[in-house]
């Protein structure tokens, strides 16, 4: 089998790696050339004579071009997370190793990123939340790291806001020994600090 015809796809936003080809079995494949395998390497000239594992090669970068147009509809629609889009994309049918080169790429672009996912996912439940800590567990739960989760957590939660959330909770609870609140505050994630403003304002 060899390649009949090779065409440059490039657009803006295709970084001039998209190429179409055809082989001489009628095959038409278009792909990204960085998602193809490196083993076994192919020279992706017209004429050349490729073997059954470079074809195999050509078929795997072609799944992952149409992985890679699924995530970007996705996040075209909404933020992704990593472990979200990765689990949209394998319940859309598309092969966990296609999804897994996807991933590295569009993390690379920063197309996806799981502190941007976490901060802006934070600041649309702030007004709904019950804790930091359960804003932490909600994050882990979606598959972000702890760090990730903190990192974002600090940059939403500024000590007036984390203040106004701590008064909801404490009105929510209805607890009304001052020793047991303290205790609850301190095991929900609330920081010293905000606790300590709350007792001497409130």
């Amino acid at each position: 089998m060899f390649i009949v015809s090779i065409k440059s796809e490039a657009k803006p936003e295709t970084s001039g790696d998209q190429r179409r080809i055809e082989l001489s079995d009628g095959s038409i494949f278009s792909f990204r050339i960085c998602y193809l395998p490196p083993v076994p390497a192919v020279d992706i000239t017209e004429g050349r004579e490729i073997s059954v594992a470079q074809e195999a090669g050509f078929r795997f970068a072609s799944a992952c071009l149409r992985a890679e147009k699924a995530a970007l509809r996705l996040i075209a629609r909404a933020e992704q997370s990593c472990r979200g889009l990765t689990r949209k994309l394998e319940k859309r049918g598309h092969e966990g190793a296609c999804v897994s080169a996807v991933l590295s790429r569009l993390i690379g672009l920063k197309l996806v990123d799981d502190l941007r996912f976490a901060r802006l996912w934070l600041e649309s439940r702030l007004r709904l939340a019950r804790s930091p800590r359960r804003l932490l567990s909600s994050l882990a739960g979606r598959g972000i790291d702890r760090e990730d989760a903190q990192n974002a957590l600090n940059t939403v939660l500024d000590e007036e806001t984390e203040l106004a959330l701590l008064q909801r909770f404490a009105q929510k609870t209805g607890e009304a020994d001052a020793r047991t609140l303290k205790y609850r505050l301190k095991s929900e994630g609330f920081s010293g600090m905000v606790i300590q403003r709350f007792y001497e304002e409130f």
